[in-house]
């Protein structure tokens, strides 16, 4: 966004040269390298839903009580401290698959095997019967899910020149969305049509799962069709001998030993753990409320997933204009206000009778206040992280930090929509971003923002 912006400004300022720069621009991202991260972006989107919001939807129609799919956010846990086995991507080589293709993409292939055999397992199960190895299921899906996230930035972070990380970061996150689409809105679709060629609900979802493990294969053609990076062959021969466990370990604490040593530093953790904490708490029960409400699957699907997309993208552009135009304190209180407000559009639509415009204007809320919510506070992460020394460290762990809100402390919103109802549930989901709001107000009044500087 911020590479278009400029593009933009420069052709203004020079209109001869317009031609020129857009053909440019646009020739960026037909290297092969930009398209190869292209395509393990898409792969890297997939498996996201397959363990949330899709497999969530097969839960509440397979019968699931609320609860027990309320604590299945706690299956994001291994998004949230992939960090943690970072350094074995890094040190070990991955038998055979190494020795054939190289560190980084033995290691995208293994993660992509692994992600596939997951996804097979998670689709042989009964979710009315058997949550426990759904649950399972899930966590070995988000765990390899995670792993080739990671692989990935390491992979494209080495793999891409200077001039080439900003199309090729578009590309990824592009790439990563319509994964996601596909694993949502594309997945129900499939299982609906599987269900009108006469086989039950049950088989159905499995072969829909079956063809979203058959579509993680495009990631895999394009790490063996890619060239392992020279950086990572570089930097491999500069550490041997070294411990690369031991480094990552040093980074990480040194990272936030000098993160706790700032004013206010656990004021500042809290309240990146609860700014995005409502959205979290009601987002985690889109799906079952959606069902509950009478909207089909194909409803979810096309106005959920669909609606819902371009609402973020365009919310997106729209927090990217405003992290340029208002001060970080202004840019903080405003996007939390309209994150807490959105909820209570679902709260109206509870009462609602089923009308698929009214469910298109609550997605197009939720899901355009959101975006700004998400670009706003990266931007504040990215601020926080003014360390030269520790910069990558801080963004990982502050990243991890930020999830807590999303993966266990709305791990008992199920149990509290169960208790409420809907309409009230959503005005609770609002009212959960006081605190984030409170120590928004504390952090100004100690001049916690002067320090910062953020770089869009």
């Amino acid at each position: 966004m911020t590479a278009s912006e400029a593009e933009a400004s420069a052709a203004t300022s020079k209109p001869a040269a317009r031609t020129a720069t857009w053909s440019e621009a646009a020739a960026v991202y037909l290297q092969p390298r930009v398209l190869i991260v292209l395509f393990l972006g898409l792969s890297c989107g997939l498996p996201l839903a397959l363990s949330g919001s899709t497999l969530l939807v097969w839960m509440r129609e397979s019968g699931v009580d609320l609860g027990t799919i309320g604590l299945f956010a706690l299956v994001g846990t291994p998004y949230t401290i992939k960090f943690l086995w970072a350094p074995l991507i890094d040190a070990l080589n991955v038998p055979i698959l190494s020795r054939l293709l190289g560190r980084r993409r033995g290691w995208l292939v293994f993660s992509q095997l692994l992600l596939i055999g997951a996804i097979l397992l998670l689709a042989l199960t009964d979710p009315a019967r058997s949550p426990f190895y759904v649950a399972l299921g899930a966590l070995l899906v988000a765990t390899a899910s995670a792993t080739q996230d990671t692989v990935v930035d390491a992979f494209r972070v080495e793999s891409l020149p200077e001039n080439e990380q900003a199309a090729g970061m578009a590309a990824y996150v592009a790439a990563y969305r319509v994964g996601i689409l596909i694993s949502t809105a594309g997945a129900l679709f499939l299982v609906s049509y599987f269900e009108s060629t006469g086989i039950g609900k049950s088989t159905a979802w499995t072969w829909g799962y079956v063809a979203m493990a058959a579509l993680v294969g495009i990631g895999m053609i394009a790490a063996i069709l890619a060239t392992e990076p020279e950086r990572s062959r570089e930097a491999l021969e500069e550490t041997k001998g070294e411990n690369p466990g031991k480094r990552v370990i040093t980074a990480a604490v040194g990272a936030f030993s000098e993160f706790l040593t700032r004013k206010d530093a656990i004021a500042v953790l809290a309240f990146v753990v609860l700014f995005k904490f409502t959205d979290a708490f009601s987002g985690t029960m889109t799906a079952p409320f959606v069902i509950d409400l009478g909207y089909t699957r194909n409803d979810y699907a096309a106005i959920v997933k669909g609606v819902g997309l371009a609402a973020t993208l365009i919310g997106g552009f729209a927090g990217g204009f405003i992290a340029r135009a208002w001060s970080l304190p202004a840019c903080l209180w405003f996007s939390g206000i309209i994150q807490a407000l959105s909820n209570l559009v679902f709260a109206w639509l509870a009462t609602t009778p089923v009308n698929q415009w009214a469910l298109a204007a609550a997605i197009t809320a939720e899901n355009f206040t959101g975006a700004i919510g998400t670009v706003i506070f990266v931007a504040y992460l990215s601020a926080l992280c003014n360390n030269p020394l520790h910069t990558a460290t801080q963004y990982a762990l502050l990243a991890a930090l930020s999830a807590v809100g999303r993966t266990y402390l709305s791990s008992g919103a199920g149990f509290i929509a169960q208790s409420t109802g809907w309409t009230l549930f959503f005005g609770i989901s609002a009212l959960v971003a006081i605190p984030s709001l409170l120590l928004l107000a504390w952090l100004q009044r100690r001049d916690h923002f002067a320090s910062l500087t953020v770089k869009v």
